[in-house]
């Protein structure tokens, strides 16, 4: 979401630029060259990795000491069809760390309650593009792993979707 806000910061700088000079812009060759770089800017920096923020969490919480949890933890080498399926199960799985956090009142709780909120409004906006595949598994049915490696696996997911 902070990505969004600069590409929208961007994209207003752009218009004021635009609107105060266009008639100026578009009457000389320099002009039309400016024109067309600004329309292509905001379409590259909405290219950014959309889980940047909370790729970004993750490095935050990692090192938690006051979260003991066990997580369902999903393979990072998952066929590329369930990818879609693997990342709900991950932030499935950061509600149970936000639960944890809340009981145990723990240090990281921000970080926590943002990697959730971030990821869950990018799984929603993502919801009609992505379809399950039938082989692909339900969150459960992975094995259980200590919080270090859940993290571990969640951020090698996050940094291949990101390629």
């Amino acid at each position: 979401q902070k990505t969004h806000l600069k590409s929208i910061c961007l994209q207003y700088q752009l218009y004021l630029l635009l609107n105060s000079h266009l008639s100026c812009l578009l009457k000389n060759e320099m002009g039309l060259i400016i024109f067309f770089l600004c329309a292509y800017v905001p379409k590259t920096a909405a290219g950014h990795c959309k889980w940047a923020e909370v790729l970004k969490d993750l490095e935050q919480i990692k090192t938690s000491k006051d979260i003991d949890v066990y997580l369902y933890t999903a393979n990072t080498d998952e066929d590329v069809k369930c990818q879609g399926p693997v990342m709900r199960c991950f932030f499935l799985e950061t509600e149970v760390i936000l639960q944890e956090c809340l009981i145990k009142n723990c240090s990281k709780r921000q970080d926590v309650w943002n990697i959730w909120k971030n990821g869950n409004a990018s799984l929603e906006n993502n919801k009609s593009k992505s379809a399950t595949s039938a082989k692909c598994k339900e969150c459960e049915e992975y094995e259980e792993k200590s919080f270090p490696e859940f993290i571990q696996s969640f951020v090698k997911v996050i940094q291949k979707e990101c390629k």
